[in-house]
């Protein structure tokens, strides 16, 4: 007797393997890394979109709106964004993406999605990549319908999972730090050493600072353990700075799609050189920042700087012993407390 064929169940990690797998070898491995993460940020986005007009119909229909102007109050942006959610205008939803996936100006139909999205919406400002689909050289038609039909395959249906957005997220920034560690540094901490960081200073209340935030990993961590150890995570205030654009990006991107309101710095920069929080005071800081950084700075660059008042100035061949006075001057001076993870090294990388 013949045996049954058997369909086997197609995992998360294999549906992202594939997303992974298609630009390989095709555009260069941050290229990748880009264009994967901004189709699941309009992945995720529509999904949360479609889900609040759902229940934006729902209420109106119970406030008496009539059938007939339903559309009309469904347009309205601010019904959305009381919520959270990002509104989007038709050709910026995912179920278009999906239907003009085949068309062959699909890579223009991203780009000005994602120009619309940051407009519509403030908070976005900066986040999201600016011609970057018509601008991936050797990439056709079929491969980016690839990628949207894996990534279309991630639906809560599927995957019956609270933090689905998270995980995915996750995912992303850590195979992709792999690679980015070999020769442009971590921009992705590992959930255990953040963890661990939450549990010694327990940030329950008041302002969080990241002078070095990467992708945005210790803000969505800490606010995670909030919520386990039953806080409310509306007493919390994220700020951070990134001097990596691209990272930059992402981190808007991953604490937005997560709902989590934030402040970055008006741009990417560096927080030794233009510092984006100068007057700010915090209650935490959580921060894992580039090991031995050297040449942080020009030789007769920032030698008066007031952050270094009282203590010996930081060498500028390793920028150790200047992210601890920088975070040291953000500091509430009352009780906040830091906690970080730096290189065990015997310089010291002061001036002497």
């Amino acid at each position: 007797m013949a045996k049954k064929a058997t369909t086997k169940e197609i995992t998360l990690e294999q549906i992202l393997w594939n997303c992974r797998d298609i630009l390989r070898a095709k555009v260069e491995k941050a290229d990748n890394r880009n264009a994967v993460l901004s189709l699941v940020f309009l992945k995720f986005a529509g999904d949360k979109f479609e889900k609040r007009r759902t229940e934006f119909a729902e209420e109106l229909k119970a406030q008496g709106i009539p059938e007939k102007d339903l559309e009309r109050f469904l347009n309205n942006p601010a019904g959305y964004g009381a919520k959270n959610v990002f509104y989007l205008q038709e050709h910026c939803r995912w179920t278009y993406i999906v239907e003009k996936a085949t068309d062959s100006t699909i890579a223009n139909i991203l780009d000005t999605a994602m120009a619309d999205i940051e407009t519509q919406n403030p908070p976005l400002d900066g986040a999201l990549p600016q011609k970057f689909f018509t601008g991936l050289r050797g990439v056709d038609t079929k491969s980016l319908k690839g990628l949207i039909d894996e990534i279309n395959k991630i639906t809560p249906e599927r995957f019956h999972e609270k933090d689905l957005i998270g995980r995915v997220y996750e995912y992303f920034l850590q195979e992709f730090s792999i690679d980015e560690r070999k020769d442009k540094g971590e921009f992705y901490t590992p959930k255990c050493i953040v963890d661990l960081i939450a549990e010694l200073i327990e940030p329950y209340k008041g302002r969080i600072y990241d002078p070095c935030c990467g992708s945005g990993g210790m803000f969505v961590q800490s606010l995670k353990f909030v919520e386990a150890h039953g806080g409310n995570t509306t007493n919390i205030s994220v700020y951070g700075q990134e001097s990596t654009p691209s990272t930059y990006q992402l981190a808007k991107m991953n604490l937005a799609i997560r709902g989590i309101s934030h402040n970055l710095g008006a741009k990417p920069a560096s927080s030794f050189t233009d510092d984006q929080h100068k007057d700010l005071k915090v209650d935490y800081i959580m921060a894992n920042p580039p090991f031995n950084l050297k040449k942080w700075r020009a030789p007769d660059e920032l030698t008066t700087d007031p952050r270094w008042s009282g203590y010996a100035v930081p060498r500028d061949s390793n920028a150790n012993y200047a992210w601890i006075l920088h975070m040291l001057s953000k500091l509430d001076v009352t009780d906040g407390i830091a906690g970080f993870l730096l290189a065990n090294t015997d310089k010291t990388g002061c001036r002497k």
